[in-house]
């Protein structure tokens, strides 16, 4: 499964569902999908998210990985949903995700 996230002050980001449930989890949210974040509750949910990856520094599970690829942290694959909802927070916009 594929989560697009949108808003009209940033372009589309596309991650896959696993990542995508964990991170909305981070911002607080229930993981359904689809869904949306109010203008008005993006900062929060921001500040949650940076919260939560700054908490988390642990390396995925050990089943996750390939030998033959690099680690990639939850931090790396969070930054583009941040850049997301910094730029909805200055323009106050919604975001929502399907």
């Amino acid at each position: 499964m594929l989560v697009t996230f949108t808003t009209d002050a940033h372009a589309d980001i596309t991650m896959f569902g696993d990542v995508a449930l964990a991170l909305l989890k981070m911002m607080g949210h229930s993981g359904t999908v689809p869904g949306a974040i109010l203008a008005e509750d993006v900062p929060l949910a921001l500040d949650r998210l940076k919260a939560a990856i700054e908490k988390e520094n642990a390396p995925p599970p050990a089943d996750d990985r390939d030998d033959d690829e690099p680690v990639v942290s939850m931090a790396h694959r969070a930054l583009p949903l941040i850049n997301l909802l910094a730029a909805a927070a200055r323009a106050e916009s919604n975001v929502m995700w399907k």
